[in-house]
This record gives structure tokens, sequence and C-alpha cells, in this order.
């Protein structure tokens, strides 16, 4: 049997997205490159641990979960963390940025100044700019303001961003028009915290990097992986931590996070899904073929 080898999620590096596996392996991810893996029959998805520890119990965790952690380990991953707003004392510098996802999908929200874009990156932003750089509170003060002042949300969900990926605007100009009409609304606010340094607009795009260019409208999405069964298809594109892979009923959404805390195994055969999928519904498909 082929060794199995336990994920640890999607991961994004200078040279485009990679899966990550227990003992540091990563693969490489490219478009057009066959994407096949499977769950051993008898397999169990176990805890990944909090902050580099080991679940102490390996406790079983459900299919369906995207943080793949017991409850014990969610609460202690949790505890000290910038992203449950549970830390006020992190020395680092922050940058606060706009991050657009579609029409009328921009959000504020903060990354700590050493992970450069990473973390839009991992949340599948198609078009950001900096908004300004500073303390952590000054960057959380910065957020507040922009979520009070003029509206804007520090979550998009999931869902909604794979709902218009397949049927954004052509050029890299429309993409950025509401991140640079939004910057110039903030950065003309009073009441700006006096230790926060703000940036001026530069949109960068990721449309390209995520492979979006021509990219067909998912049918369904993958809800969770199971002992004994596959996914098998043709990686289209990659956002965020979903892969858009085409296999024998159209495209489908796998959201990478469904597959950690699982032990991978190779397939083979042809371009078929044997995992539950979710078809979207016809409203879902609709709205994005009203896109192109």
């Amino acid at each position: 049997m082929a060794q199995a080898w336990r994920c640890k999620g999607l991961r994004w590096s200078a040279d485009g997205p990679e899966l990550a596996w227990d003992g540091g392996r990563r693969s490489a991810l490219t478009w057009g490159k066959r994407v096949a893996f499977g769950v051993a029959e008898g397999g169990v998805r176990t805890c990944l641990g909090a902050r580099g520890h080991a679940c102490p119990v390996r406790a079983a965790v459900s299919g369906r979960s995207t943080g793949a952690r017991c409850e014990d380990c969610a609460r202690l991953d949790r505890a000290h963390s910038v992203a449950a707003d549970t830390i006020a004392d992190d020395p680092r510098p922050y940058h606060v940025y706009l991050a657009w996802f579609g029409p009328g999908m921009t959000k504020v929200g903060i990354t700590a100044l050493e992970r450069g874009s990473a973390r839009l990156l991992e949340q599948g932003a198609v078009c950001f700019s900096w908004l300004g750089a500073g303390p952590l509170m000054a960057a959380r003060r910065t957020e507040e303001l922009l979520r009070a002042a003029l509206r804007v949300p520090d979550r998009i969900p999931y869902a909604d961003k794979r709902a218009v990926r397949s049927g954004l605007p052509a050029s890299a100009a429309e993409r950025a028009a509401e991140v640079e009409d939004l910057h110039a609304r903030a950065v003309a606010l009073d009441a700006w915290p006096e230790s926060l340094v703000r940036e001026p607009c530069q949109p960068v795009d990721h449309a390209g990097v995520f492979g979006l260019a021509d990219l067909p409208g998912a049918v369904g999405e993958v809800t969770e992986l199971v002992a004994g069964r596959a996914v098998s298809g043709r990686l289209v594109a990659a956002a965020g931590p979903d892969l858009h892979v085409e296999a024998g009923g159209g495209v489908v959404v796998v959201d990478t996070r469904l597959m950690t805390g699982w032990e991978l195994l190779p397939t083979g055969g042809d371009a078929e899904l044997t995992v539950p999928v979710r078809q979207f519904r016809e409203r879902e498909a609709s709205t994005q073929d009203g896109l192109f």
C-alpha cells in the first residue's frame, strides 16, 4: 500500500500554492495538474493540536469541521490569538489593509507587518491595498473606525467569495476601483490613531496568482472527506484555502481545511469525486452565470 501523509493544509509561497504535510514535506500545485487523493478504509480524522503541540489524546474530529480541532485544543489555540482578539500586548508592528473579493465585498483587516501579503493570499483576496501601519492597538482602533464610520465589515463569508469568483471584472483596474474609492474615504476620516502611519493606495491584484482568468463556474462544493472515498480531477484555480477542481460533472470547490487531520493516500483512476458534494442551488448557479 502507498504511504499515507497527514495533511496540514494549503500554504501560499512566492511560487504559488502548496499542500503541506506532517514532516515538512510540500506538494506544489500548478494549473492543469491532476489532484488525486483519498482516505483509506477505516481512516479517522484526528485533531491538529494547538500552538505547535500535538493533541494529547489524538481526539477524533468531525469531517465537516474546517478547524479540525477538538474543543480543548480549539480553546487553547484561541486563548492567545490576535485573530480572536485575545491578545493586546503584541509588540510587533501591524498593517491595516482593505481587501476586495468581488463586487460589493470589501473588508478591512490587520496582519503583522512581517507576514507581508501572506494573510491576503490565505483569505483569497482578489485585490488589496495597505491602508496604514503601526502598533497592534492602533491598527485595531482603525478597524473599528472604518466599521463605525464607513460600515466596512471585517469578515466576508467564504460562500460569498466562491459565488462570484468565476465572474469577476476582466481588468485589474475594474477590480481595484472599490478599494481605491474606499481608501480615499478612509484616509479622509478624522480620529485616526496618531501612532498609525497612513500609506498610499497601491492596489495589488491576485487574479493571475489564483488562476481566475476564464474560471468556469463551480457546480458544487465538497462537504467532507470520508474513509474509503476519493477526490480526483484537474486543478483549474486556487484561492485562499479553496481548490477549484474539474472532475467528471464540472468544477467543484474543495476547501483544503477539510483535508487537515486526515492521512491521505495518492489514488489513480479518472476524474471523479466519490466524497459527498453539495450541489449549488439553481439560484447560486444563475447568479454566477449572470456575471459573465
